[in-house]
């Protein structure tokens, strides 16, 4: 027989609740792409270019090297998409540095390299096709690329070379070489990107799977005592405290003052990022995903093993610090640790997102496991105030931070490559620009508490899929998430609060169900009648 630890268990499912206070703090949609700062200037006859991201592929004496990207300017030749419809031209710097007067020397079949300077980017352009150049490559004062754009002087402006902007480290790569007299080829072109990102749908896949699978979790793991879990539940439900469903599982429900402490208290862990954002602070956060994700994996497996083998759970032993556990449990801890310190170990590679996206779909399995919605009371406020966050801190923290303080927490430490783990991520494996498409997990975890919800309601009323509210939320839910893709394709892969979306989608959608079917009133005071029957007033968290 196994046995069981009651404090070592609360212990474990406090600890996925403070963990989640961190998880709920990650709400943002984004591509991880090259991106430059918005400085466009005015449109004028042939100044009229759309902008596009370039590649600058390189060699040094003949030895190919990392491409390099640059950004097209709003005038001059537009480039091939490409390579092989593109020339490989030797490089050289104009004289003076700047370009910003005429060139002191002929430039015939070379690309110009040119600092930024204080003159006008046309008035470089110009200089350099009159040396002959075949094209201007202005490097930036700085890691971002600006737009190149037209003076108001420039009403009529033909400059017949390919111009664009390199960034400064780009810049200064390329000046050791020729400072150590090596002979530097480049060949430019600017690939298009598709316009479809099959990966994205790869992505909303993923985070509406990850919602219904925790959703049905006990019905696919036990159905046995799920079902007799929720005869209990249709008999007695209470919406407050901690209250055992079995003699091993514990359940924190949500209050509404629980839903905003939620919110206030993912609000302030979101500004400490921002403010103290540093690679050991990164590296904390990284542990405790790990430490989460250990848990929640070692939870499934253990889960699905015993579904299909109990008997191999009935071994057990005494360990030091950790208590008594089963051999089976043992060994699947071990695994989950070696898993955990492998993608820990090697989280800069190309393909550890892979074990990111499990260590993170294991860890909101488990969360929504233990934290719920008890009614559409409890779920409204919660969904509202993480509709505001959301928004609040993509769209309009700019305005008094001057940066969207989601998104610069999303992005990580630039100075060291630590990146924030608390969000699925996958590569764009049809873009010519590779990046990440990416979804935090509060994007996740704020609906899937309402799919929860909706999972069990119909369960303990016994309705049929089709006239309940489970499988109408959930096709809610990845409406939103394609709303929210279609936002970042109109707004050119700029950060999207996914929620704006994801809210009317599936809270809007259950209030109008609710409505329609006379049952608002019911979902709304859910188990609040019996909790003032034997409960006293909730509090957010449970007592130990």
């Amino acid at each position: 027989m196994s046995s069981f630890d009651p404090k070592s268990h609360r212990l474990h499912r406090y600890s996925a609740v403070v963990l989640i206070l961190l998880l709920l703090s990650f709400s943002v949609s984004t591509a991880d792409d090259v991106s430059w700062t918005d400085d466009s200037g005015l449109e004028s006859p042939g100044c009229t270019n759309k902008f596009q991201m370039v590649k600058v592929l390189n060699w040094v004496d003949g030895v190919e090297g990392d491409y390099l990207t640059g950004l097209t300017a709003q005038f001059g030749a537009s480039l091939p998409s490409d390579a092989d419809q593109s020339v490989r031209f030797p490089t050289a710097f104009v004289d003076p540095f700047d370009a910003c007067s005429n060139l002191s020397y002929r430039l015939d079949g070379h690309i110009a390299l040119s600092i930024r300077g204080n003159c006008a980017f046309t008035e470089k352009a110009k200089h350099a096709e009159a040396a002959g150049a075949s094209a201007l490559l202005v490097i930036n004062d700085k890691e971002d690329l600006d737009e190149m754009g037209c003076m108001e002087k420039d009403t009529s402006l033909n400059v017949s070379i390919p111009v664009l902007m390199i960034s400064k480290s780009s810049g200064d790569a390329l000046n050791r070489s020729m400072v150590e007299k090596k002979s530097v080829e480049l060949l430019l072109f600017a690939p298009n990107r598709p316009v479809v990102d099959l990966t994205a749908g790869i992505l909303l896949l993923m985070a509406v799977g990850t919602v219904v699978i925790a959703s049905l979790w006990s019905d696919l793991t036990d159905p046995d005592q799920a079902n007799e879990a929720y005869s209990i539940l249709a008999k007695e439900f209470s919406s407050a405290g901690t209250r055992k469903v079995d003699s091993e599982k514990e359940i924190l429900d949500i209050s509404v003052t629980g839903a905003v402490f939620f919110i206030v208290t993912a609000s302030i862990f979101l500004l400490l990022l921002f403010y103290f954002m540093s690679s050991w602070f990164v590296w904390v956060l990284t542990i405790f995903f790990c430490i989460g994700g250990m848990q929640g994996m070692h939870n499934i497996i253990m889960a699905v093993i015993l579904r299909k083998c109990g008997h191999l759970n009935r071994r057990s032993m005494k360990l030091p610090l950790l208590g008594t556990m089963s051999l089976m449990s043992l060994l699947v801890n071990l695994f989950c640790l070696a898993f955990a310190v492998f993608w820990f170990v090697k989280r800069h590679t190309s393909y550890s997102w892979v074990g990111q996206d499990i260590l993170g779909i294991c860890l909101m399995i488990t969360a929504l496991q233990v934290v719920r919605l008890p009614n559409i009371k409890v779920a409204t406020v919660l969904l509202c105030c993480a509709f505001v966050y959301d928004i609040f801190w993509v769209f309009i923290s700019p305005l008094i931070f001057h940066e969207s303080v989601m998104i610069v927490v999303a992005q990580g430490d630039s100075s060291s490559g630590e990146s924030i783990p608390m969000l699925l991520r996958i590569p764009r494996f049809f873009d010519p620009w590779g990046g990440y498409d990416m979804i935090g997990f509060g994007d996740i975890l704020f609906p899937g508490l309402l799919i929860s919800f909706a999972s069990r309601y119909d369960k303990i009323k016994k309705r049929v899929i089709s006239n309940g509210y489970f499988l109408w939320l959930t096709v809610g839910y990845g409406v939103g998430l394609l709303l929210t893709y279609l936002g970042l394709y109109l707004m050119d892969g700029h950060g999207q609060p996914a929620l704006l979306y994801i809210v009317p989608c599936t809270l809007g959608l259950a209030v109008i169900l609710g409505l329609v079917r006379g049952e608002l009133k019911e979902l709304w005071n859910y188990g609040i009648e019996e909790s003032e029957e034997t409960n006293t007033p909730d509090d957010p968290l449970p007592e130990a």
